[in-house]
This record gives structure tokens, sequence and C-alpha cells, in this order.
């Protein structure tokens, strides 16, 4: 390839960036930017491909690479565009605002745990999860919350699940 038609690729590649960033701005600054947020919060990782970093920065080595787009997360500090983040089996490391959304899901923890169609414990149960599944978080309702996962919506305990606060309302 020539010079000219490496250079021109690489410009190419540039507006391609700028083009994608510019247009999903505005739900960037709806994700994680927003300023006086409590901590810690529950949110979600917006990418399958997450460079969790020892540090608040570029600068500072990757420790750990998260790969599980809409994994729950814990922001637990902050500096900057920096969010210093906790996942649901304790492993720490920062990562740019950017790469978070306020999107709320869980994680199953614990045992095989039962999906009721109502949140009761004696109501019909519609699917098990296995530890581990992430799913989306819909609502909470006092100990219950209700979440989907796979296209299927069910009840759980709030205990058996990682993403959501003991007295958080969701809604």
């Amino acid at each position: 390839m020539s010079r000219w038609a490496t250079r021109l690729n690489g410009v190419v590649w540039r507006l391609t960036v700028v083009a994608a960033l510019a247009i999903s701005a505005g739900s960037v600054l709806a994700a994680d930017s927003e300023p006086n947020q409590k901590l810690p919060r529950f949110v979600s990782l917006r990418s399958d491909v997450v460079n969790l970093r020892v540090g608040p920065g570029e600068n500072y080595p990757i420790e750990w690479v998260l790969t599980r787009k809409e994994m729950p997360v814990e922001v637990i500090r902050e500096f900057e565009h920096w969010r210093m983040i906790r996942d649901w089996q304790g492993t720490e490391g920062w990562v740019h605002e950017r790469m978070l959304t306020i999107k709320r899901a869980v994680a199953v923890r614990g045992a095989v745990r039962a999906l009721h169609r109502l949140p009761d414990a004696n109501s019909e149960i519609v699917a098990r999860a296995e530890p581990g599944v992430f799913a989306r978080l819909i609502e909470c309702r006092g100990s219950w919350c209700r979440i989907e996962a796979a296209d299927i919506t069910g009840w759980v305990q709030r205990s058996e699940v990682w993403g959501v606060y003991p007295d958080e309302l969701v809604q």
C-alpha cells in the first residue's frame, strides 16, 4: 500500500471514530458523567471489552480486561472522568466513565435460583438461573426484584442477586 493510501486510511479511520463519538455523545453524557452522583452506586458495563486499570488514567497498566457487556459493577470512587469499580466477584480497578452506563443489571449469586412469576415464594417458577448469570434489573418491591435474562422475566429474592442495595428503591 502506498504511503498516500496508508495516510488516507488513517484519516478515514479517525473521521469514523470522531463521527461515532459525536453520535454517541448524548448517551455518554447521560451514562455516568453527571456530577454529584452518590457513592457507591451500581451501573453496568457499556462494552464487551473494558480495560480495568490499576489507577485513574491511560498511563496506568491494565490489570484485567472485562469481557461482559452489561455486567453489573459498583462505582466506589471517582477521579475526574475515571471511576473505580468493583465487580460481583470483588475485583476492583479503574475505568473511564465512557465505559459505563446507568442501565441496571444484577448477577445471580450463591446457588441456582428460582425465578417466580410473582413476587411470592409460593408462585409458579418460570425459570431457574445459574450463579453468575447476568440479568437486566427491572424493578424491586420489598425483598423481591424482577429481572430479565434470555427473554425470560421473573422475580427473585433481592438477597439472591448482586447489583442492588438492600434498601434501594428500583422502579
